[in-house]
């Protein structure tokens, strides 16, 4: 993907994102990028399972490693409650050191000391665990979602932020949804910001119990859904 093609911008929580002209299409809610993925990613994902598993450490898949935002806040709340995370991100087309240099998210959150931890996930080394903490590893996947091959590892949570299903169809499909949700452990969730009612019949049909809950501002809902 060309940096040229990409275009900052910043939301309304003051926060960046990333503008794709060829597809019309924004990386996080134009409303807010870091309060879009606290609410969707940590909140109803890890907080979630904090509550229904307070001890342990835990894995996470990621389908969309994009700007490295839910990653971060991931290694903050990892940091914050020391409980050991191991990331687990897909992502197809890895944005050029230029774009991920200037994102700042590190400052909009108020944690200068996390600069040098956000550019060093970017740096790392894909295809290969690199350990960014004691209490946090990251693997980074380059590949598409229909070839990858993810690692045999029970997940208790995952975070599917693909582009909407108007932008990439392909990417919401039902066969596609059961390779993320698989490996998934009894309660373990997948939370999205889409709350689309195909998407939500897709993950019943999965076996999945889905719920459709308060969604961050700017939109009515989200979807998390719980293996049973």
């Amino acid at each position: 993907m060309a940096a040229k093609a990409i275009k900052i911008i910043e939301t309304e929580d003051g926060s960046h994102s990333l503008f794709l002209p060829d597809m019309n299409e924004t990386y996080h809610s134009s409303h807010g990028a870091i309060q879009e993925s606290r609410h969707v990613f940590i909140k109803m994902g890890l907080d979630y399972w904090a509550s229904q598993s307070p001890e342990g450490s835990l894995s996470i898949l990621e389908i969309g490693f994009g700007t490295g935002l839910n990653a971060l806040l991931a290694y903050e709340w990892a940091m914050k409650h020391q409980r050991k995370v191991e990331f687990i991100t897909l992502e197809a087309y890895p944005l050029p050191e230029e774009i991920t240099k200037a994102l700042n998210y590190p400052a909009q959150m108020e944690r200068a000391d996390l600069s040098d931890t956000f550019q060093q996930m970017h740096q790392a080394e894909w295809n290969k665990e690199v350990p960014i903490s004691e209490y946090f590893s990251l693997y980074k996947m380059e590949d598409k979602l229909e070839t990858v091959i993810f690692p045999e590892k029970a997940l208790q949570v995952v975070f599917f932020d693909a582009f909407a299903p108007s932008k990439q169809e392909e990417m919401w499909a039902p066969e596609l949804l059961q390779k993320c949700t698989q490996q998934l452990v009894s309660n373990g969730a997948l939370v999205t910001y889409c709350a689309k009612g195909q998407l939500k019949r897709d993950l019943r049909g999965l076996g999945l119990t889905v719920e459709s809950l308060e969604g961050p501002p700017g939109k009515k809902e989200m979807v998390r859904a719980i293996k049973n």
